[in-house]
């Protein structure tokens, strides 16, 4: 295994544990908990990962989280959603405006309706096709307005290139 990828692996971890600790944090909107964290750290796997690290992250964050009490199962298709969108828009625009309204999006819209069979063939729930958008799009919002002020901090003390060099940049 190459030596940038086993610190892209070794970042993912970090992100998985701070989604996970972060995940403590939480707002509970329409029977759903809501983790700002994982949506910062969905946009910083994009920014600094890639796309297929920001799904597996957002996965085993969620998992952990799941596993520990922490979260519901409405945590996979909010979050693995979020994280591929954005992961796909930074990795072709290398815009951070639209990598941020791709998390939104991708969370709160896709993420919302994939949460629809989730709800009604696993948990038993009776909700319309689009009860989770509202509270994805609140927690999603908080978690993407964090990571943008993180980024855009790193970006003006030029760390995030420096980071993103060190990792292989984000693929």
């Amino acid at each position: 295994m190459k030596s940038s990828q086993i610190r892209k692996w070794t970042v993912a971890a970090m992100f998985c544990a701070v989604a996970v600790v972060g995940s403590t944090l939480q707002v509970p909107v329409f029977g759903s908990r809501c983790a700002p964290v994982q949506h910062m750290v969905n946009v910083l796997c994009a920014v600094l990962l890639g796309p297929g690290y920001g799904v597996a992250v957002a996965f085993v964050a969620s998992l952990i989280r799941n596993l520990l009490g922490l979260g519901s199962l409405m945590a996979f298709p909010g979050s693995m959603a979020g994280a591929l969108l954005c992961g796909l828009v930074f990795h072709f625009s290398q815009n951070l405006p639209a990598t941020l309204i791709a998390e939104v999006f991708g969370t709160s819209v896709l993420g919302g309706l994939c949460a629809y069979p989730v709800a009604t063939l696993l948990m038993g729930q009776s909700v319309a096709v689009y009860a989770y958008i509202v509270p994805f799009l609140i927690s999603t919002a908080g978690g993407s307005i964090l990571a943008g002020i993180l980024v855009y901090t790193l970006k003006r003390a030029g760390a995030l290139e420096r980071m993103q060099a060190a990792l292989g940049g984000a693929k």
